[in-house]
């Protein structure tokens, strides 16, 4: 019997907020380091597909506050070159993404 291999169907995931969010103190706290102008995103990872897991962050379903009240689009443009990975994978890319998100400027949320 072969052995099984692993599925690969976890994904890490960018939104774009609105520059409103940039009045939550929570938000401006977390991100001294932010260079006015860049984007403020949302990095989060997911065993469904991007997209879905943000309409359902815009329904409100088991949503971040700041992806439901704030959340504009996706930016595939920064993670689809990682997806899908395995969910030890995704785990540690969420949090090495919005690492490099921020040390680049950018205002980041990672849940």
């Amino acid at each position: 019997m072969a052995a099984r291999r692993p599925v690969h169907r976890y994904s890490v995931y960018v939104v774009e907020l609105s520059p409103e969010v940039w009045n939550e103190h929570r938000f401006r706290k977390a991100n001294p380091g932010y260079v006015a102008g860049k984007p403020l995103v949302y990095v989060g990872m997911t065993g469904l597909e991007p997209d879905l897991r943000f309409d359902k962050h815009k329904a409100g379903i088991q949503s971040n506050r700041f992806v439901r009240d704030f959340g504009l689009q996706l930016l595939p443009q920064l993670y689809e070159v990682f997806n899908p990975m395995p969910y030890e994978g995704a785990r540690e890319m969420e949090v090495e993404l919005a690492i490099g998100l921020r040390e680049a400027g950018y205002g980041v949320w990672q849940a």
